[in-house]
């Protein structure tokens, strides 16, 4: 079958064909990247001031708006479709085009700051929305970094240079995917920590495991971990010139811009890594190992509208089951630990400790059957816990995040 001739289908069997029906919508995905441009038009031609945070408004509350209103998705393909699905090209390139999509909106983003006016506010509402879809670079790269072809695993170098966190590369595949959901991963949250808590053993947590694990296995290599053989110094390097190319067309303003936006884009990674593992905990072997991870130990949504700009990110079960199954062949399964909206709804959610806490809990609670020994506990908050559930308690209704 042909990448595009055969447009939106693949053989399912001798009897039937299964059709994607999503298939052109996956181009929201690469379109997303852009928005701080579009929100630049606007500017341009309304002067209205309030267009510089289009991204946040789509993000925080459009988004979550459609998806409530367009609902969820549990469909699969099926299993005799995927071969062709993953042999199709056509869904590999939009992820290849998404790349250029988050330079343009970086170097776009930096010449208009260079050259026009703006207030504190303007400045502000601009850098962040630059971040929010810079960090979300790292999505594209999460999807590019576990192909095996060498210019799949470049272009994810070349994408999380961007946003200056290049290390994910390594951390992500070898770290996190090894230790997802268990008391030694610092990318899994634990019931009771807030987010803010979370993001300060979380983000020098996974440089350290990415440092330590590229340095293994370059001296299994006979090679300096300072060589150019490391996949972690390869993309920061990437980030340098392109940042101090940046620095030297746009001028002193970039250390001031630059920097916000940065630190804005690792934080939507961190709010990634807090909701998706929220309390989970794989059981723990009488060998003294943990369980091989499973669907069920990932928070799961199929919310159409989020999928459809995140290249199916939040079918996060599956991926962690089958990390190198592609995005459009994700699937849902049943009784998965279910997210009640969408990633923009929980990470907004997310910033509001008790809100999320009201939201989540219950939810990890009905999980784990009641039993408070089968959760991730945040240190200090065990007893609070028992006072509030007992040591098995019944699962309650969680109150929804506000759309």
């Amino acid at each position: 079958m042909s990448d595009l001739s055969q447009a939106s289908t693949a053989q399912a069997g001798a009897d039937e064909v299964y059709v994607d029906k999503k298939r052109y919508l996956w181009i929201l995905s690469v379109f997303w990247p852009a928005t701080p441009l579009i929100g630049l038009y606007l500017v341009s031609v309304t002067g209205w001031s309030i267009w510089y945070g289009t991204v946040l408004i789509l993000w925080y509350l459009a988004v979550p708006m459609l998806d409530a209103m367009f609902g969820e998705d549990f469909s699969n393909p099926p299993e005799s479709a995927v071969p062709d699905l993953e042999r199709d090209r056509y869904y590999r390139v939009l992820t290849y085009l998404t790349v250029p999509m988050h330079y343009a909106a970086l170097i776009g983003s930096c010449w208009w700051v260079a050259t026009h006016s703006l207030n504190a506010l303007e400045f502000v509402a601009l850098a962040l929305s630059l971040g929010v879809v810079n960090g979300l670079a790292l999505n594209t790269g999460h999807e590019l970094g576990h192909k095996k072809e060498a210019f799949d695993r470049w272009m994810a170098k070349l994408v999380l240079a961007v946003v200056g966190y290049g290390h994910f590369f390594i951390e992500h595949n070898k770290g996190h995917h090894r230790d997802v959901a268990t008391p030694k991963d610092p990318a899994t949250s634990r019931m009771g920590e807030n987010i803010y808590s979370f993001a300060t053993r979380e983000i020098p947590g996974a440089f350290k495991r990415a440092w330590e694990l590229e340095e293994v296995r370059l001296e299994r290599n006979g090679k300096s971990v300072w060589s150019l053989d490391n996949e972690i110094l390869q993309p920061l390097i990437i980030t340098v010139v392109l940042y101090a190319g940046l620095l030297a067309f746009f001028g002193p303003i970039m250390l001031v811009f630059l920097p916000i936006q940065m630190a804005y884009g690792w934080w939507q990674l961190t709010s990634a890594n807090y909701i998706e593992h929220y309390g989970l905990l794989r059981e723990k072997l009488p060998n003294g190992k943990y369980e091989h991870q499973k669907p069920h130990h990932s928070w799961n949504s199929n919310h159409i509208m989020s999928n459809l700009i995140l290249f199916h990110l939040q079918r996060h079960s599956d991926h962690h089951a089958h990390p190198t199954r592609s995005y459009q062949s994700l699937r849902d399964f049943k009784d998965l630990p279910a997210l009640p909206s969408g990633y923009p709804a929980m990470f907004f959610a997310a910033l509001v400790p008790s809100w999320f806490r009201s939201i989540m809990d219950h939810r990890v609670l009905d999980w784990a059957k009641g039993d408070l020994n089968k959760i991730q506990i945040e240190p200090g908050m065990r007893e609070y816990y028992d006072r509030k559930f007992g040591s098995v308690a019944p699962a309650q209704p969680a109150a929804m995040p506000a759309e």
